[in-house]
């Protein structure tokens, strides 16, 4: 275990540069670091966490990474007794949720009330980061928008829109702006349901 916390310390070192991330990814280097972010000490774990976090701003690693199984991994650290990988699982959440299979992932891993829950309750750079995903996730997909918005989502993205980070004002702003066009398709469908439901009695009456 110890040789593997170190080969990951060097993979934080060395995917700080750009050329490298390419590299690293092709070699093989990701499902490894995975595992350890899984099983490793807290300081193996966060070794990981790093390095993945900066071979994924490459957009070719992103699957990878999302193909060795991280997105699990990920979602056990933000809900684990003490929270003390929350920051980083978070950081690499919101990086992974751009990408079709990384925002796939985390969809079909149940998140949106882990991230809900973020927001109401993180750290100002965590709620932030929840947001971004949850921008992600809700993009085109009504099944997540719903659920966030039975969750009672709407109240801390106000709270976000005013008192967050300048990017998390951003990302509540764009969230708070679909949840209110999705409420409002919501009760338009609901009205004309309601009037197709009213006509349909009117006419089996005057039958």
């Amino acid at each position: 275990m110890e040789a593997r916390e170190n080969a990951a310390a060097a993979l934080f070192s060395l995917s700080v540069v750009d050329e490298n991330k390419v590299t690293i990814g092709a070699s093989g280097a990701i499902p490894p670091l995975v595992t350890l972010l899984s099983e490793g000490t807290q300081r193996g774990k966060k070794d990981a966490a790093t390095a993945l976090f900066n071979l994924c701003i490459y957009q070719g690693n992103k699957g990878k990474a999302v193909r060795a199984g991280v997105v699990p991994t990920l979602m056990r650290l933000l809900t684990e007794p003490g929270g003390g990988m929350v920051d980083e699982a978070l950081a690499i959440l919101a990086i992974l949720s751009s990408h079709p299979e990384g925002k796939s992932a985390i969809g079909a891993a149940e998140a949106v009330p882990v991230l809900v829950d973020v927001i109401g309750n993180g750290s100002p750079r965590n709620r932030e980061n929840a947001a971004a995903v949850l921008v992600h996730l809700c993009a085109g997909d009504q099944q997540h928008l719903a659920e966030a918005q039975e969750l009672g989502v709407m109240g801390p993205l106000m709270d976000l829109a005013q008192n967050g980070t300048d990017r998390g004002k951003r990302k509540a702003a764009q969230l708070l702006e679909r949840m209110s066009r999705f409420v409002e398709q919501q009760k338009l469908a609901q009205a004309q349901a309601g009037a197709q439901a009213q006509q349909s009695q009117s006419q089996s009456q005057s039958e």
